[in-house]
């Protein structure tokens, strides 16, 4: 029966979601950003030890649009922001996608603790409601949002800090198991300043450079956002991307070129800050989704 299809069972899903979409648009509408396209396939991704680039013809599928989002904010676009898709490479679960839909945003003259406010704007406005319901859970959105930082949250939850995790080299996992689940249960939880060398992009926090001015978003125990205070000292950027570079070697990872036009417009960049929005997550939590798959009109596997 057509009515067992998943593209059929998803309609009412793609319907909201749609409309999740056009208020996230009217949002930066209202605000003044400029929605921009850049394209999908680039020649050199950054070249984070993390995250693994699609190859794709002789370039590589974007992961991010950053790089080319960050040369139009050097070359004079003071707020933009676009909603597009992106490839990343061995990702695959009930939380993630290889191709999937983000919004990202950048405004200059601003910090990561601005983006903070403005996120939580923009989340009100999608959701159109004072609590999501998401698996059991009320969170209530209408009230400030919760702070904690990446230190206090691993006393908090995990019985270590966040230095004696990063040299024994459970950081990741100890995020995953013990400090992600408590996050944004109760109200949406942004968790910031992370420590530098998990944040390849990011300004050093001035009043103490052992950590970035770099933040993410949970709801639910989920992650929806990644963002931060721009760097723009090009000579920085250079010497983290080889340190970036270099790790990937070690892990036996494919090698990307430079991205020397990024490094080379970066030292026009004026002071910004940026952040990374799932678009798809953030529609599973306002619908109450038990799956990614529940809220995207096709799934790789469907295909």
């Amino acid at each position: 029966m057509p009515g067992s299809w998943p593209l059929c069972r998803r309609k009412k899903a793609l319907v909201e979601r749609g409309a999740i979409f056009n208020r996230v648009r009217g949002f930066f509408q209202e605000k003044g950003y400029l929605e921009v396209e850049t394209p999908f396939r680039i020649p050199a991704p950054a070249p984070e030890a993390q995250i693994d680039a699609i190859p794709c013809d002789g370039w590589f599928l974007q992961t991010s649009p950053e790089l080319c989002m960050k040369r139009m904010l050097a070359a004079g676009y003071p707020r933009i922001f676009q909603i597009c898709r992106c490839w990343r490479a061995g990702e695959r679960g009930s939380r993630h996608l290889s191709e999937f839909t983000m919004l990202e945003w950048y405004r200059a003259d601003a910090d990561y603790l601005v983006l903070m406010e403005e996120t939580e704007a923009l989340v009100r406005g999608a959701a159109r409601a004072p609590v999501i319901n998401y698996r059991g859970l009320s969170i209530e959105i209408s009230q400030p949002w919760e702070r904690i930082t990446v230190a206090d949250a691993f006393r908090r939850y995990a019985g270590t800090s966040m230095w004696e995790a990063l040299e024994a080299g459970t950081f990741d996992e100890l995020m995953v198991e013990r400090i992600e689940p408590e996050l944004g249960t109760a109200r949406p939880t942004f968790i910031y300043d992370y420590p530098a060398s998990l944040s390849a992009l990011a300004r050093l926090k001035a009043s103490d450079p052992a950590v970035a001015e770099r933040f993410e978003l949970y709801i639910g125990g989920v992650e929806i956002a990644n963002a931060f205070s721009e760097l723009i000292d090009p000579v920085e950027q250079r010497r983290r991307f080889e340190a970036e570079a270099l790790e990937r070697a070690s892990s036996g990872k494919l090698p990307y070129p430079a991205p020397e036009k990024f490094l080379a417009a970066l030292a026009s960049m004026p002071e910004a800050a940026g952040i990374a929005l799932g678009l798809d997550r953030l529609v599973m939590v306002l619908l109450d989704a038990g799956s990614i798959d529940e809220v995207v009109a096709f799934t790789t596997e469907e295909l």
